[in-house]
């Protein structure tokens, strides 16, 4: 059982370092290859590095974009200005680029990157075709990377509306849109936007209409540094997905689950109405019939001086509190003209370390202090409740049992502002079909993951680099590591050395026990051969006297029960049987002799425990 248990230690301990000698080794080898690849052509790849090719649409979309072709064809850079601001900080100034991933890069593939710092971006570019709103879903999906982090800003969608005076270079914020979608975060409020634009079917007004938060924690979206795929599906039964990563995080009803609700309710208050003078909603009032007892002060101050106080000894009357500092010295460019007359600072005054200036007793609370007097308050027989404007029918009330049907929209564009630069986009894609986005996402995004896991550093990289940001997981690597020893040390310990402690632990205590002289007796008749049964009882008894006073002690100093327990352990006590037995074997004749025949003394022995008991 112990060599299992040490086996098992040393199987585990031995697994661990294997695999983090394979993880190293495979990351290494991924590393040298991602290296290999950067300087080779597409056309000539190397055995076992990943071949990348540029997206390509499988069905019908409306818009695809991946920027591998090194140039922003087809977008347009917003010249507009914002309202509402300083001319210089209004600008939508904000610099693009296209570029590769600067981590986890995949050979060939290039992303859009919001390059500038606390300043305005805004780019856009047209569909194929507008988008429809009719009887398919709508999918709307693209990647982003905080490469740095995020502090504040954005990286969201806006799918503007089709509308006649849609222009390009005027986008901004204010440009009409139908649905904006992506992630966003400002402080510790991490979000993911789902807004659309609903119109009032009697009034014409575009309402925004923002979807319910996501159940999930999103904020490692945000920190991790890594490619995130953002999906967004709109159904024709006036449904909703929200995918991360191929994985949904929130789904609901355009009907239910969206605030403000779509639509209003059937009835509102009466705008004319008015809360009449007499109404009484004072649920208290003071009580009419309360009196305000005659020996009620209000006069009496709430606190008064302690009588009981005296001024300690060594107060110092007479000195200032604070006196000018003796060691300060005018400065050199002090100007009395320009300065006026120049005062040493003023500091504490080293006298006064009881007190100094005159002497006041200390305020206390006052006994004798009421305050104002007040009625108490009582329910009020009035009390006529909250009063509240009377309901009419909402002229502006309408059902719409079919809010899928939203405005179409023609563009997609990225209006932003951010406090942190380097967020990179890639792969945009609108389609209706489901299976079109995943394969689009098979082509481009699941390449990244593929990258990105062949890159992750090894457990002990992991551990060290946590550790780093968490001091305090030093001490729980301490523990982890210690454990394993313990087990090995616990079950590698020599068994025997303990065994023979455990043997000769009770003969240790048996040779400590006190012994009485009747139960050592007792032990030595034990010893004898039974057939010589008068010897041993012979033997036993040096002389009458000494039979007497052993058996005095026997029945004051121990119970007759005790005695024969201590017959029977007394067989390991061989040094004390050894004194018992000094005397030859015809010292105890003699004594046999002494003491007459061998049967009257026995018996007498006898007759005199029975008659003790």
């Amino acid at each position: 059982m112990r060599f299992q248990g040490v086996g098992l230690c040393l199987g585990l301990l031995f697994i661990t370092v294997n695999a983090e000698f394979m993880n190293d080794g495979v990351e290494m080898e991924d590393i040298s290859e991602n290296s290999e690849e950067s300087n080779m052509k597409e056309d000539e790849p190397s055995s076992g590095t990943i071949k990348y090719k540029t997206p390509q649409p499988v069905g019908e979309v409306y818009f695809t974009e991946t920027f591998d072709s090194g140039n922003l064809s087809g977008w347009v850079l917003s010249k507009a200005k914002k309202d509402d601001m300083d001319s210089e900080i209004s600008i939508y100034d904000g610099r693009w680029e296209i570029e590769a991933l600067r981590e986890d890069q995949v050979p060939g593939d290039r992303g859009l990157v919001l390059k500038s710092k606390a300043k305005h971006h805004a780019i856009s570019a047209v569909l194929i075709k507008p988008f429809i709103f009719s009887d398919k879903p709508l999918i709307v999906q693209y990647e982003v990377n905080f490469q740095d982090g995020i502090d504040c800003g954005g990286a969201y969608i806006k799918l503007l509306a089709d509308t006649d005076d849609l222009i390009l270079e005027n986008f901004y914020d204010k440009t009409s849109y139908t649905i904006m979608f992506g992630p966003d975060k400002c402080g510790e409020d991490y979000k993911l936007h789902f807004i659309f634009r609903h119109k009032h079917p009697k009034t014409g007004v575009f309402e925004e209409k923002h979807a319910k938060p996501p159940d999930v924690d999103l904020k490692e979206f945000f920190t991790d540094r890594r490619t995130h795929l953002y999906t967004l599906v709109m159904n024709p039964d006036d449904t909703f997905e929200i995918f991360i990563d191929q994985k949904i995080v929130n789904q609901g009803s355009l009907l239910e689950d969206v605030v403000p609700p779509i639509n209003p309710p059937r009835e509102i208050d009466d705008p004319s109405d008015k809360k009449p003078d007499e109404w009484d909603d004072r649920a208290k009032i003071p009580d009419p019939n309360a009196v305000k007892p005659e020996d009620w002060d209000e006069n009496e101050p709430a606190q008064i001086e302690d009588s009981s106080a005296v001024k300690p000894d060594g107060w110092l009357d007479d000195e200032p509190k604070f006196i000018p500092n003796p060691n300060a010295q005018k400065p050199d460019d002090w100007s009395d003209d320009m300065d006026g007359e120049w005062e040493a600072p003023r500091i504490p005054n080293p006298a006064c370390q009881i007190g100094c200036g005159k002497w006041k007793p200390p305020m206390i609370d006052n006994p004798n202090y009421k305050g104002v007097w007040r009625p108490p308050m009582i329910n009020n027989p009035s009390y006529q409740g909250v009063w509240s404007p009377q309901k009419i029918p909402n002229p502006d009330y309408f059902e719409d049992d079919h809010p899928f049907l939203l405005t179409s929209f023609s563009a997609l564009g990225l209006e932003l502002w951010s406090m942190t630069p380097n967020i990179y986009f890639d792969n945009f894609i609108i389609c209706s079909e489901k299976e079109v986005a995943d394969q689009w996402a098979a082509d481009g995004w699941e390449l990244k993951i593929m990258v990105a896991n062949a890159n992750e550093p090894g457990v002990l990289r992991q551990l060290t680099t946590a550790a780093e940001e968490r001091p305090w997981l030093w001490l729980m690597y301490l523990v982890m590591a210690g454990l394993p020893i313990a087990l090995v040390t616990s079950f590698c310990w020599p068994r025997k050395i303990k065994k023979k402690y455990e043997d000769m632990g009770p003969q240790t205590t048996d040779i400590c026990k006190p012994q009485t002289k009747a139960a050592l007796e007792q032990g030595l008749e034990e010893e004898k051969t039974p057939e010589k049964p008068q010897d041993s009882e012979e033997e036993k008894k040096p002389s009458d006297g000494d039979v007497v006073i052993a058996e005095k002690e026997e029945v004051v100093g121990e119970p007759e029960g005790k005695t024969e327990e201590d017959g029977e352990t007394i067989e390991g006590q061989e040094e004390v049987n050894k004194l018992n037995k000094s005397g030859s074997e015809d010292e105890m004749k003699e004594a046999d002799e002494s003491t007459g025949s061998g049967d009257a003394p026995v018996k007498s022995l006898r007759k005199r425990r029975v008659r003790k008991d």
